[in-house]
């Protein structure tokens, strides 16, 4: 009798997975709305990035740091299984090195100096010191640097990937602790993270190639009831986390700080004092709760800027560990619908498989069309404008797909 399962096993690595690609094209058309709409005024708080809470916005770049290590995971173990351990390792090292410097010519930086006498003065350092902490550490860098950093353990077992990332999360609050949440708020602010926010990105990715190892290894259909516990499970403690936030209420912390009401930091903002912990005592349970995702804190003089609260600028745990099991959840709903059921959205599907050409592009059109609108235009012309935008970027990537043209890297 001829053994099936091996050639069985191989056909389903080889075969698309649906659900994957539509979760992916739904971020990018997730991303075209946030960051094309963000530009106006009339745009609802819910779709603009924030500092201080989790918007609709900042779930969006979680998504793609998860479909990210899912693909990631799924492929590479392809690779091995084709061109050998070395090979395989070589091949992804230096196309990652590759993104590291398409997203060093995308993300564009202004003259840092006017004259040459004024570059010699400020020397190397001075020259990448502001472009390092903000233009270059966007979704395409943090993709590159996550992605190299959980290369060592892409293909390990998931109690190892587990330990990475915790061992990565803690990393981040006792460095957050020592300098960088203080940095990384401090102008020239930092954005999605600043360059150590690949340690809290590896969150999603590793919850990415969780889910990958539910998907491709399971015999038959992967059971629903468990991704749905560790779902709910990391978004719950991702708010638990976020809780340690009310400490920093005003009338909690010292007085000589809840006096200055243009601080906007904490002066302690990771590791609470004493006295923070004793000016709760006394308090009702409800005022240890901090607000739940998508609904907007107290502002600065009320409640001072820390490590707890859920920040993309700053790539706090609470935020990663609650975009994670979004991102895992959200991913739940496309296998439901795609991988059990029969729907597939062309739209998705364009954007999902091409998802590359699609960032390039979008920046490229918002270009030519932002110039003709204004922040303060009304909501016929916003919106109507990002239709436009919308339909040309796709138009384009509909056109590389039909001539199978697909940027990868």
């Amino acid at each position: 009798m001829t053994d099936t399962a091996p050639a069985a096993t191989a056909d389903k690595n080889r075969k698309r997975i649906v659900s994957l690609d539509q979760f992916r094209g739904y971020t990018v058309a997730g991303m075209f709305l946030v960051n094309y709409m963000g530009f106006f005024i009339l745009c609802p708080v819910v779709l603009k990035h924030h500092n201080t809470y989790c918007s609709y916005a900042d779930t969006i770049m979680p998504h793609f740091l998860f479909a990210v290590g899912f693909a990631y995971r799924l492929t590479f173990g392809r690779r091995i299984q084709t061109q050998g351990a070395v090979s395989a390792y070589l091949r992804v090292v230096r196309r990652l090195l590759g993104l590291v410097l398409v997203s060093l010519i995308i993300y564009r930086v202004s003259p840092v100096a006017k004259s040459w006498s004024e570059l010699q003065s400020i020397g190397v350092w001075g020259a990448i010191a502001d472009p390092l902490k903000r233009n270059w550490f966007q979704t395409l860098m943090h993709i590159a640097v996550t992605s190299l950093w959980i290369t060592p353990v892409i293909r390990a077992r998931a109690s190892v990937r587990i330990a990475y990332m915790l061992f990565s999360a803690a990393a981040h609050v006792v460095l957050s602790y020592y300098f960088y949440f203080t940095w990384v708020n401090s102008p020239p602010n930092g954005i999605d993270g600043g360059p150590l926010g690949f340690l809290t990105w590896t969150i999603p990715a590793i919850i990415g190639t969780l889910a990958c190892d539910w998907v491709v290894e399971a015999e038959g259909l992967p059971r629903i009831k468990p991704i749905l516990f560790w779902s709910c499970a990391l978004m719950l403690s991702g708010w638990i986390i976020s809780c340690g936030t009310r400490l920093y209420d005003v009338p909690a912390i010292d007085q000589s700080m809840a006096g200055n009401q243009d601080l906007k930091l904490a002066i302690h903002p990771v590791i609470p004092t004493e006295a923070q912990f004793k000016a709760k005592e006394g308090e009702p349970f409800s005022a240890y709760l901090a607000e739940p995702p998508f609904v907007k804190p107290p502002e600065q003089d009320q409640r001072k800027w820390n490590y707890w609260m859920m920040s993309q600028r700053a790539g706090t745990l609470s935020y990663l560990v609650f975009s994670a099991g979004l991102s895992l959840f959200v991913y739940l709903l496309f296998h439901l619908a795609c991988d059990r059921g029969n729907l597939n959205i062309p739209l998705f599907r364009t954007l999902g498989t091409n998802a590359l050409a699609a960032y390039i592009l979008h920046d490229l059109v918002m270009e030519s069309i932002k110039p003709f609108a204004t922040k303060d235009a009304p909501w016929w012309y916003a919106w109507g404008s990002f239709l436009l935008f919308f339909w040309i970027t796709w138009l384009i990537v509909r056109h590389l797909e039909k001539n199978q043209i697909h940027l990868k890297l």
